[in-house]
């Protein structure tokens, strides 16, 4: 049973967040361009950037780039904030997805991202690859250029983008592809081949991303109402002996000794509810940042409440210095985040 705060924890944070950036639901009381910076703001400048610069977190895409954005078009970006990237920070924030963001909320998301182009649009969606491409030849030059050094062996990940995420695979054209591919992002890690690659060449690699193309799963995801009923992980155990990095980090292998010695915690998923079933710490609870408000109240503050994302502390820090600014001292981040806990191998899961 958790502990009701008799503070009025909801109406500080409603306050923290109400100083910074509006809501989904201010819709129709801005226009789309303002609506849509607000949005923004509060969803995704902490992993892309104010500016759309990236490499905020996470090694995030440059929204802004003019490479990226005369050949993203519009169905691409409303696709790509709707559905996410599955298995990477980056969250599904539509509602099929049981994300706070509707329609509209992406419309006008879509409209501010679209504020930052400078160059004029490149159709691509009329390329159609070479008949004689080969994916057994793209695989050899993914390997000569050293591909995988940045997007990892089969396209997996590796320190930047996952390139065989099926929402993106679904949502990209070849033509985006070979864009992609021959002219680069001018400023980042990623080169331009156009000088290195004959045109067969790179539709070779194309033939080799698209080989990795399967289905992304497109099932439903209902509203989510945050529920506190289990929060606690070991209720009649022990309080963890916590010894925080910088007065704000814990790392995952002092989080799992206090889970395998029964230590009474709260572990707070603090990503989208989608992240969540798509994976999750082992006992903890999806309380996913935008709906922290809502429950704040009904937490404890006498039990230790350990934050964590996968950006690794981008949203997890939003969720912990909104519970320190409402009055709680027994909170911290997880130093490394959800993907490394994976990595470890130690007690995750998925589903609701």
């Amino acid at each position: 049973m958790l502990l009701n705060r008799t503070a009025p924890a909801a109406l500080a944070l409603h306050l923290l967040l109400a100083s910074s950036c509006g809501s989904a639901t201010e819709t129709s009381q801005h226009p789309p361009i303002e609506h849509g910076a607000q949005l923004y703001e509060k969803y995704c400048a902490f992993c892309h950037g104010e500016e759309g610069d990236g490499y905020t977190s996470d090694n995030a895409n440059a929204l802004a780039h003019p490479d990226f954005l005369r050949i993203a078009s519009d169905e691409f970006l409303a696709k790509s904030i709707r559905y996410g990237r599955p298995g990477t920070p980056m969250s599904a924030w539509g509602p099929e997805k049981a994300g706070p963001l509707d329609d509209t909320d992406i419309e006008h998301l879509v409209a501010f991202i679209r504020t930052w182009q400078t160059a004029d649009p490149t159709d691509v969606d009329g390329y159609t690859l070479d008949a004689n491409a080969s994916k057994t030849r793209g695989s050899s030059y993914y390997a000569a250029y050293k591909c995988d050094e940045c997007h990892g062996e089969l396209g997996l990940g590796g320190e930047y983008m996952t390139i065989e995420n099926p929402w993106f695979l679904s949502a990209v054209s070849d033509g985006y592809l070979r864009e992609a591919i021959a002219h680069g992002r001018a400023g980042t890690p990623m080169t331009g081949y156009r000088d290195s690659l004959t045109a067969l060449e790179m539709d070779d690699l194309i033939s080799l991303i698209r080989s990795w193309e399967r289905d992304p799963n497109d099932d439903p995801i209902p509203p989510y109402d945050p529920d506190l009923t289990n929060a606690i992980s070991h209720p009649d155990g022990a309080d963890p002996d916590f010894q925080l990095k910088d007065g704000r980090f814990i790392g995952v292998d002092a989080v799992k000794f206090a889970q395998d010695n029964g230590a009474k915690m709260i572990l707070l998923d603090a990503r989208p509810h989608a992240d969540f079933v798509d994976g999750h710490i082992t006992d903890s609870v999806s309380i996913p940042f935008y709906d922290l408000e809502r429950v704040i109240d009904d937490l404890p503050t006498d039990v230790w409440i350990i934050n964590y994302c996968g950006c690794p502390h981008a949203v997890s820090g939003q969720s912990f210095d909104a519970l320190k600014a409402a009055g709680f001292n027994k909170t911290a981040v997880l130093d490394e985040g959800y993907y490394v806990w994976v990595e470890r191998e130690y007690p995750n899961e998925a589903g609701e």
